[in-house]
């Protein structure tokens, strides 16, 4: 192997730092010059439906597809994910988990990227406008038995799980849950504030992409962001595509919650990282049309999103008029954290994202170093 030695600035402090790496995988950046080539530590996404294509909601899915996925959100900056199961019928759900373990298990590639698995629903509200995209005739109360069931369907493996906490059961449910190892998220949700602090203090940390998954009119009183704005305790995720949460509201957010209080997520689905058509999202037949706003053909309402964890970056940092070296940790070091995920900062031996930024400062170029700088 050839050798080329670049020297990149740290991300955060501005320090440079000598990279030493192959020269044909760096060959994009050798003609860079160095205040412009930045090393940051790779992106983490907690809620990935699919993408590149490929839906991670398939009865059927292939080895070969989840593996191309995985390197398309790496050619994105993104090192690790959670797979993304929707709701379904449970033993359908189940099921599906146990068939995308076996095929993790027999691929290295699958065990460095699929760092562990999202179980968003069946436990979510049927309400109208709460349940989104998801079937509201296939949900469920959430039962420690249930909880038991998922855990021994996902094995040892980091496991999420989003919930209503207004569901019957739902506080004995969180609680056997954190007793398993699982980490709670509340989302498409009503839940009044009492419940929310209620679900806090038997161990929910997370609230699901705030700002979806309720209705277009809400109570300007009364009304889950609110709520969960005035609920301690709880790491927000947004959708950070100035689509599904506007510009201004994402700005007040940033505004009201304290920065170590937010991550980033795409809720991308298989059209992330792919052109405009037709996609599915488990039975849902979805189209993403040129403006790549994921819909239900012939609705308005978003159902996924076709964003990609660099986008997410950007375009979070568009929105809030920083630079992208602010909202990166947003994607990247919170989440991992949140997750219990070991994110060292990249350097001369660990892994890291480097990123090459015009002369304005935008990030033009990214490339993934696994084995380091």
């Amino acid at each position: 192997m050839t050798t080329v030695r670049l020297t990149a600035r740290h991300w955060r402090t501005g320090e440079p730092r000598e990279l030493v790496g192959d020269a044909a995988e760096l060959a994009a950046f050798t003609s860079a010059a160095p205040e412009r080539l930045w090393l940051a530590p790779p992106l983490v996404d907690p809620q990935v439906n699919g993408f590149a294509g490929v839906d991670f909601q398939a009865e059927a899915p292939d080895g070969a597809d989840l593996e191309r996925a995985a390197a398309a959100l790496a050619r994105h900056g993104c090192a690790q994910f959670f797979l993304t199961l929707i709701t379904d019928a449970w033993d359908r759900l189940l099921a599906k988990l146990a068939r995308l373990r076996t095929l993790r298990a027999a691929s290295p590639a699958l065990r460095d990227a699929l760092a562990g698995w999202h179980v968003e629903g069946p436990f979510l509200s049927a309400k109208p406008g709460f349940h989104g995209a998801h079937d509201p005739t296939l949900m469920l109360d959430p039962t420690p038995e249930r909880l038991r069931e998922l855990r021994e369907a996902a094995g040892p493996d980091r496991l999420l799980i989003t919930l209503a906490p207004e569901r019957r059961g739902a506080l004995a449910a969180i609680t056997e849950a954190v007793r398993l190892g699982l980490t709670v998220s509340l989302g498409h949700t009503d839940a009044p504030a009492e419940c929310l602090r209620d679900a806090v203090a038997a161990g929910a940390t997370g609230f699901t992409h705030l700002g979806n998954a309720c209705p277009q009119l809400l109570d300007r009183h009364d009304n889950i962001l609110w709520r969960v704005l005035d609920t301690p305790g709880l790491t927000v995720s947004l959708i950070a595509d100035g689509r599904h949460v506007s510009p201004p509201l994402f700005r007040l957010l940033h505004r009201a919650l304290p920065p170590e209080r937010i991550l980033y997520t795409t809720d991308a689905m298989a059209a992330a990282g792919a052109p405009p058509g037709r996609y599915t999202l488990g039975r849902l037949a979805l189209e993403v049309g040129p403006d790549r706003v994921v819909r239900l053909p012939g609705q308005t309402h978003f159902a996924g999103s076709a964003l990609t964890p660099i986008e997410a970056v950007c375009t979070a940092a568009a929105m809030l008029g920083v630079s992208w070296r602010e909202t990166w940790a947003r994607m990247s070091v919170t989440p991992a954290r949140w997750l219990g995920l070991s994110l060292p900062e990249p350097g001369a031996t660990t892994p890291g994202c480097l990123v090459e930024t015009d002369a304005a400062g935008r990030p033009v170029r990214w490339q993934l170093l696994r084995a380091g700088g």
